[in-house]
């Protein structure tokens, strides 16, 4: 795979991934803002609006005739959360050109139709069309109040919102129903027009054409882009300690038959100058993996759990473990997730536990690329990151990950915040507190 990244535009980078490896390519446009709870909705909703039609395809079924007569290209309005930066804009995937029955060039046309999109956007008055607006809010609202149909997400997700409530990283990448609720079409076409002059924006194309091709298409559907002052003061808060002495606990009554139990925990001085191979093989050690301490000890050999595993987010230097337990189990369950990770400190595990980790995390990396849209995801991650490498390097590295290496990131490690989600005759506030000592 040919790897280039250049800057086409003022302020406008694209990274090319060229390889014949996929029958499809794919194409991102992502613009960079920093995440706020303010202004989350609005930039949720933006690229919503912005497909439901352009100047030239005013509606959703133009959009979609000029889609079928790119052989079923998709155009999908994409906002993703990395750390405390929001990424917001579109993807596309569409056929590889030597898989198309006349031969035609797909890019150019896909370029177009995005840019389309995004700089022509449907207006009345200079003003985004107000029934497009409401239509999309109305959507945004019901997929923020659909998030507690999934009790294992939204278990996650209101432990972050809660360890996480004095910083950005608490926000959800949809926003509130408070906030999505308050945006009208003004504002949003206001906020719009100052996304476009200020956002820092990252293209990402994997797929079989030259670099130098992707790089023309782009440059011309992108040449009326409006630019000012871009805003390059884009980051993330990373807190290496627990915000208090104790754990903070955190507890909700719902109507569930299965107790959510969620530990957030600090990665600590290891995001001082994180390793992230070391990173990724202590997390499938401790609970990223089927062979990790959580998953054997805490759910198959004690059977506390239902599911017990952890995530990190090496973006922001936070670790989550998720379980499923029964209501009465908490203090037990609790009790032995911080056991597994005091035997990780203290080295408490076999050369074969730490070989199974990191056959499966550079297993996972290298997996990715059998998929486009894996390695657009990817590697606009490394690009924020300020890496260059790729899965497959980060697979070797992940491979030479030592126990020093492992013990080093588990010893820094704080619990910052506690989640009990129980049943409306489960434990209370009291019984959640009692599982910290």
């Amino acid at each position: 795979m040919n790897i280039q990244r250049r800057e086409i535009l003022p302020d406008v980078f694209l990274t090319t991934l060229q390889t014949e490896k996929f029958k499809s390519d794919c194409l991102s446009v992502n613009l960079l803002t920093q995440l706020d709870r303010e202004t989350v909705s609005k930039n949720a909703l933006l690229p919503r609006v912005l497909a439901r039609g352009s100047a030239a395809h005013p509606d959703m079924d133009a959009i979609s005739a000029v889609c079928d007569e790119l052989y079923g290209a998709r155009i999908i309005p994409c906002v993703r959360k990395l750390g405390e930066i929001l990424s917001v804009g579109f993807y596309a995937g569409f056929i590889a050109d030597r898989f198309t029955p006349d031969g035609s060039r797909l890019l150019e046309p896909v370029a177009r139709l995005v840019g389309e999109l995004l700089l022509s956007p449907s207006t009345k008055g200079g003003l985004l069309r107000k029934e497009y607006v409401e239509s999309e809010k109305e959507k945004l609202i019901d997929d923020i109040r659909a998030r507690v149909n999934d009790k294992r997400s939204y278990a996650v997700d209101r432990l972050i919102e809660e360890m996480c409530a004095f910083e950005n990283y608490g926000c959800d990448d949809l926003g509130s129903e408070t906030y999505a609720a308050a945006v009208g079409y003004v504002e949003l076409t206001r906020w719009y027009h100052d996304l476009l002059r200020t956002a820092p924006i990252e293209l990402v194309y994997c797929g079989s054409a030259d670099a130098n091709r992707v790089a023309a298409a782009l440059r011309d559907a992108f040449i009326t882009l409006p630019r000012g002052e871009v805003d390059y003061e884009l980051g993330t808060d990373i807190r290496m300690n627990a915000v208090e002495s104790s754990p903070r606990c955190f507890d909700e009554a719902l109507d569930v038959t299965q107790g959510k139990l969620c530990l957030g925990f600090r990665l600590g001085e290891c995001m001082d100058e994180p390793d992230f191979a070391a990173i990724r093989v202590f997390n499938a050690l401790y609970g990223g993996s089927v062979t990790s301490k959580l998953f054997m000890n805490v759910r198959e050999k004690l059977s506390l759990c239902y599911y017990a595993s952890s995530s990190c987010d090496s973006f922001k230097g936070i670790m989550l473990v998720s379980s499923g337990i029964e209501f009465d189990k908490l203090d037990e369950a609790k009790s032995e997730i911080l056991a597994q990770l005091d035997a990780v400190r203290s080295g408490d595990f076999s050369d074969d536990d730490l070989e199974s980790a990191r056959k499966s995390v550079a297993s996972d990396l290298r997996a990715l690329t059998d998929s486009p849209g894996a390695l657009e995801s990817f590697f606009l991650a490394q690009t924020l990151k300020g890496l260059d490498y790729g899965p497959m390097e980060l697979a070797a590295l992940c491979e030479e990950v030592t126990r020093e290496d492992v013990t080093a990131i588990a010893a820094g490690i704080e619990l910052d915040a506690v989640y009990f989600l129980h049943g409306q005759d489960g434990a209370d506030e009291e019984d959640c507190e009692d599982a910290e000592d």
